[in-house]
């Protein structure tokens, strides 16, 4: 497999994806096509600058909240950002073989796999048993979630919460312990507020 030849710090790509999602709240996106040259050029290989987890919902396209281009980013998504075996190995993919520095967890507001969540943790709603696995996976991450809280505020405080659980489970991975000793996982949270489409870096 090519390595990636234009690897890019963390720091950096992560300097990147904020000023295209500067420039997408701005309305003035860069990366609005890709000419056939550019196409052509990536037939030989991709080199991402940066890895995401997101979720699946059509409202919050990666590529286009930070004005991304091809082959700039790649990209994981699920409902929920949920963590499962294909998707560590897809983070796991880039990360040796592609060389990704920096990966980002992007949830968004009003997630309906967090809210579902919250459901089924609270009020005991049930869900066909595809979309219970699923919700398996996010209702452990919800453990400190106030259940008196307006109906609101708890989702805001859930959303964060899930992603948070995301990074948690990447980081006490096997692969990424084996890998802290000697080389750091660069990973950052972030929230994309739906009606904006800006992105909140996670504290």
């Amino acid at each position: 497999m090519e390595k990636n030849k234009n690897i890019v710090s963390a720091d950096d790509a992560l300097a990147r994806l904020m000023e295209g999602n500067a420039r997408f709240l701005r309305g003035v996106p860069r990366n609005s096509h890709a000419p056939k040259e550019v196409l052509a050029d990536l037939a030989k290989g991709q080199r991402p600058f940066a890895t995401i987890l997101g979720c699946s919902d059509s409202r919050v396209p990666p590529e286009l909240v930070f004005d991304a281009g091809f082959g700039d980013l790649f990209i994981i998504r699920v409902a929920g950002n949920v963590i499962s075996t294909e998707v560590a190995g897809s983070m796991q993919y880039a990360s040796m073989h592609l060389q990704t520095q920096l990966i980002v967890v992007l949830g968004h507001e009003g997630c309906g796999a967090v809210q579902a969540a919250l459901a089924a943790k609270f009020h005991g709603a049930q869900e066909r048993s595809r979309i219970a696995l699923l919700l398996e996976r996010l209702i452990p991450g919800l453990e400190d979630i106030d259940p008196l809280l307006p109906q609101e505020q708890m989702l805001e405080h859930a959303v964060e919460a899930n992603v948070r659980w995301s990074m948690r489970q990447i980081l006490e991975s096997p692969e990424a312990q084996a890998r802290m000793s000697h080389d750091p996982i660069n990973l950052v949270g972030a929230v994309c507020e739906i009606a904006t489409g800006r992105v909140r870096l996670l504290a």
